[in-house]
Order: structure tokens, then sequence, then C-alpha cells
């Protein structure tokens, strides 16, 4: 009973029900507390970018070949864009068998106002999407700076700062993360008392076929990739339970980031290529964006009875690859990069974005979550891909779980 009551994944849990019932039950009250999970939110971004920089820096630094840093890095570009382009034609795939856009009546679209989404659209450019993303730009500047620092001779008084430094701001995020609960209750009951379950039934064959897929996507695309290597999927998403009940709840997956990166070196990745790939993953690697987006165009052409031809299909896949690892660099996210794209085909009319505004808060959920396994499954592939994945350390971790946490949190007191 005591473990049960000091377990963190069983308060989350507990947070997420409670909120969807007070969401449900009092609507009114339960908007008030979308504050809760947006300032948790908030709290838990103000150690991404130091963590980001003191990760990268301290793996380059301790690097001894600096062309490892180029290698890992391209390989990891390579490895975000075939991983995301399948990602896409699995949507385009299943939105054509499932047809989730037939029988929805274009002419009841709601009145809401889509033109702030249009709009953001047409400014989006990759000057900007670079000059936007402070991931990018932290990501950037730590590889430099741990390329000049690796060049230092007497470097072991910086490299031990930064150490001490590092291991205060875990700890730091360790608090934090005990208000995990309450954020994940304020999310969950924000979007049931202000959008209600009631809204789901119209679009829930488009919800239902984007949950399906991006299901499909992880336990049988993903969990192939690891298979490659004899890992399996299922240990992976046991490991990190307690990340994936925040980033539910909160319905944010950078709600989980410096937790994921923490996770991913304690089970025996090392710590430059954490640095490097799931930053850059947040960015470039958007599984469950991709597909969401994939999805949501082909919807909303069977919404209108537009029949896309294959020159078209082929226009939206092109178009698709560029404008969603813009996901991560626009205000809206994913909402922002579908106009996007609806305005570079130019054949589906972009007022059919009122369709999704009052569902779309239910399925980011699905978009984070997919997101936030897929860097995971990235940065576990990519380390033993270069041989550098510790394979004692991640049967160690993932076959006691429970002394694991133990353990991290022991490193916390």
């Amino acid at each position: 009973m005591k473990k049960l009551i000091t377990n963190l994944t069983f308060w989350v849990l507990t947070a997420i029900s409670s909120g969807a019932l007070i969401g449900h039950f009092f609507p009114d009250k339960a908007t008030e507390f979308k504050w809760m999970g947006t300032n948790f939110i908030e709290l838990v971004k103000l150690f991404i970018y130091p963590i980001i920089f003191l990760t990268i820096t301290l793996g380059i630094s301790g690097m001894g070949d600096l062309k490892k840093v180029g290698k890992v890095g391209g390989k990891a570009l390579i490895y975000f864009e075939v991983v995301t382009t399948f990602a896409l034609l699995i949507g385009i795939v299943v939105a054509y068998i499932i047809k989730p856009g037939e029988g929805v009546i274009a002419g009841n679209l709601s009145a809401a106002d889509v033109s702030e989404y249009a709009d953001k659209s047409k400014t989006f450019s990759w000057l900007k999407f670079i000059k936007d993303n402070l991931t990018i730009q932290v990501l950037l500047f730590s590889i430099i700076f741990g390329i000049i620092l690796s060049k230092i001779q007497n470097k072991s008084f910086i490299i031990n700062t930064l150490s001490t430094i590092s291991k205060y701001v875990f700890k730091a995020l360790h608090w934090v993360m005990f208000l995990a609960p309450l954020g994940a209750f304020g999310g969950m009951a924000f979007t049931i008392g202000k959008y209600g379950i009631h809204t789901l039934i119209p679009l829930g064959k488009l919800m239902l076929s984007v949950y399906i897929t991006m299901a499909l996507f992880i336990f049988v695309v993903l969990n192939l990739i690891l298979k490659y290597y004899k890992l399996r999927i299922w240990s992976f998403l046991k490991y990190i339970r307690e990340e994936l009940l925040i980033v539910l709840g909160t319905s944010s997956s950078e709600a989980g980031l410096p937790s994921l990166m923490e996770k991913l070196e304690r089970m025996g990745c090392p710590k430059s290529v954490v640095g490097l790939v799931v930053p850059a993953g947040y960015s470039f690697n958007l599984d469950g964006t991709t597909i969401y987006l994939s999805m949501a165009t082909i919807f909303l052409a069977q919404v209108y009875g537009i029949t896309l031809n294959w020159e078209q299909i082929i226009t939206v896949i092109g178009v698709l690859m560029v404008t969603s690892k813009g996901a991560a660099g626009v205000t809206g996210s994913g909402f922002v990069v579908l106009a996007s794209t609806l305005s570079a085909i130019k054949v589906i009319p972009i007022e059919g974005l009122a369709l999704l505004l009052g569902v779309d808060r239910f399925m980011s959920e699905a978009r984070a979550i997919t997101n936030f396994i897929g860097n995971g499954v990235a940065t576990i592939w990519i380390s033993r891909n270069e041989n550098e994945l510790d394979i004692k350390k991640m049967n160690y971790a993932l076959t006691h779980i429970s002394e694991t946490e133990d353990i991290l949190k022991d490193n916390f007191k």
C-alpha cells in the first residue's frame, strides 16, 4: 500500500481520471483549471534548454573523435526522413481504406474563424523556422560549444562544473515532476470541460482512424525497428510509462522531454547520442503529427467529395514531407502546418479546417504520445547502430524497472 501511495504513475493516472470526470460533470468549473496544466508545462520547459545544453556539451566534449558528431547527426536526419515519410504514407493509405470523411456533410461546418491559421501558414519559411525554433538554436550552439570545449587542453574544471550543475538541474527537475498529477489533472479537466465528450460523436470516425493508425505505427513500425536489434517495444513503453501518462494528461510531448533524456541515458544510450537525437527529433521526427496531417488532408478531401488523382496525391505527399518538418517551429503547431499544406495544394478548401477545430485537442494526445515514443525509439536505434548502446545497462533497466526508479529517486535525495 505504501509503495502504491508513493508511486507517481498511480497519482498521474488518478489525476487524469478525476480531471475527465470533473470536466464531464462540471464543465464550467473544469475550464478554470486550465492554468494548472499550462503552468506545469511552462515549468518543465524551463529545464529543456539547460538540459539540452548540458547533455550535448558534456557528451561532445567527452568524445575523442569529432567526426562521430557529424556521423551521428547525419544518420539521425536520414532516419527521421525515412521514418516520417513512412508514417505519412501509412496515414494516407489508412485514410483511403477507412474513409473517415464519408458521410460528414460540409454544409454543417462550424462558423469558427480559421483565418488566424491561414494567415500564419502564409508566413512560414525555413529561415523563419530556424529563427523561431529555440530548440534548434540551442542545439546548434551546444554542438559548437562542445566542439570548442573538446579542443581545450585544461578543461577538467569546466567539465566538472558543468557536471555538478547538470546534477542539480536534474535534481530540481525531479522535484518539479512531483507536480505532474496537478498538471495532468488541469489539462484533462480543461479539455473535457471546454469541448465536451459530445463533440467527438460527429467526427468519431476520424478520431478512431487516427488513434488506430498511430497504434499500428507504434506496435508494428516502431516495434519492427527495435526488433531489428532484438529489442522489444513493450519493454520500452513500460519503462517510460510515467512519462507517457504525463504526456497524455498534458497533451504535450515537451512535458516529458527532460525525463525521457535522463531515462534513455539510464538505460545505456550514450549522453552524446541522447543530446543530439532527442532535441533534433522534436523538430524533425514528428511521427504522430505527420500521421495526423496526412489523414486530416485526405479526410477533408472526402468531406468535400474531392477525388484526388495520383498526381495530386503525390503533390500532397511532397508538400507534407516539407511542411510537416515545421510543425514544431510555428505557433499552433500541426494545425497551422495543415493550413499551410491546404494552401499549397490549392485543391481542398481551407475553410474545412473549421471541422477539425473541435476535435483537434482530443487528437493532440495521440500526436504527442506518438512523437514522444518515436523520438525514444530513434535514440535507441541510433545508439545501437553506432554500437554504443550498453546492453547490460539496458537489460537491467528494462527488467528491473521498479529498482531503476528507486535508484533515480535516491540520486535526487
